[in-house]
């Protein structure tokens, strides 16, 4: 699919800027570690294998394609709802939801207690700059907790999202065309954003392609919405291969947070092998056999990347997270749930 060329007069300012200040290839100890990472909502594996989608083939070839898990264990202690919120929270935290309390969309009561990466990432630098662009703006308020004394105090230096809220510029459609709207406003100003300011932690949510889901099943109108997801990311990913270009070292990971259900493909939150069955895309070159040839888990992101951003973990939040880095050289010490 041809990947959109809109830009903003933003955008076209920040290639300026990297235009000007192309640094020479060479030494990579010094030079600044960066992550983004982008979810797409309510994808099976199935379904991006069978989907053309060249953006994320692209950053699959700089790096690794593998498909992951949610869910938890099966029965056991760990096991959590194939349901956003929770699969959101198990990628932010590294934990499950019998430790991060959500387990649902609505009336959550998240446990703090178990530290998400930004919250990782500000306490042991908080000179790094942060970031989240969602369709949701439950992700910053409720599930990162900004502001509030219980998640830290928390406080991102940039936000876009909570557009869902504003039913006049965005009036709600029951074909649920003011997401995809969104989604669209959502990508454009994440990827001006990275072009001009390469934040050190980003987040990038996008909706619309649930939506097609549980409207559609398994059609060619959800595969189609996953082909528009695609040109979005491979809007992020210009911008990032932008800020390479200035020599700065960045790791993408594009994942999903649940499959759907075999029978229709609208519904997921059970336990179906189906609706376990995740993917992970990164442009990372330091995956371990974990990565290659095996079948990492949503909780296993957040280790990665803080491993990315070279950040130094407090023994005592690493110690209660059940995700294990993949890249090489990873944290041995993090307990993880086989599927």
């Amino acid at each position: 699919m041809h990947i959109p060329t809109r830009t903003t007069v933003a955008i076209l300012l920040g290639l300026v800027v990297v235009s000007a200040c192309r640094v020479p290839a060479g030494r990579t100890a010094d030079r600044p570690h960066k992550a983004v990472f982008i979810l797409l909502d309510g994808i099976p594996a199935d379904v991006i294998e069978r989907v053309n989608t060249p953006a994320l083939d692209e950053i699959a070839a700089a790096g690794g394609y593998t498909r992951a898990y949610v869910g938890g264990e099966r029965g056991g202690p760990t096991e959590t709802p194939t349901v956003s919120a929770p699969g959101y929270m198990s990628l932010i935290t590294g934990t499950w939801a019998n430790k991060h309390n959500v387990r649902g969309n609505s009336n959550q009561s998240p446990n703090y207690n178990y530290w998400n990466v930004f919250r990782i990432v500000e306490s042991a630098d908080a000179s790094r700059q942060t970031a989240i662009f969602s369709t949701w703006l439950d992700n910053r308020t409720v599930l990162l907790g900004e502001g509030l004394a219980a998640a830290g105090n928390l406080t991102l230096d940039h936000a876009v999202d909570g557009f869902e809220k504003d039913t006049i510029a965005y009036p709600h459609d029951k074909e649920s065309r003011y997401i995809r709207t969104i989604d669209d406003r959502v990508t454009t100003e994440a990827a001006a954003y990275i072009t001009m300011k390469g934040p050190d932690l980003s987040w990038v949510y996008l909706q619309h392609t649930d939506d097609m889901g549980h409207a559609h099943g398994d059609s060619d109108t959800f595969f189609a919405s996953v082909r528009e997801a695609d040109a979005r990311v491979g809007r992020i990913w210009e911008a990032v291969k932008q800020r390479q270009a200035l020599g700065e070292q960045w790791m993408i990971v594009v994942t999903t947070d649940h499959g759907r259900d075999e029978l229709t493909g609208k519904n997921h939150g059970r336990q179906s092998t189906r609706e376990r069955t995740t993917w992970i895309v990164t442009n990372s070159g330091e995956l371990d056999a974990r990565f290659t040839n095996g079948t990492p888990a949503i909780v296993d992101i957040a280790p990665s990347i803080l491993q990315h951003l070279r950040i130094a973990v407090p023994d005592a939040v690493a110690q209660e997270m059940d995700g294990v880095s993949f890249l090489r050289q990873g944290f041995p010490a993090a307990r993880r749930v086989r599927n």
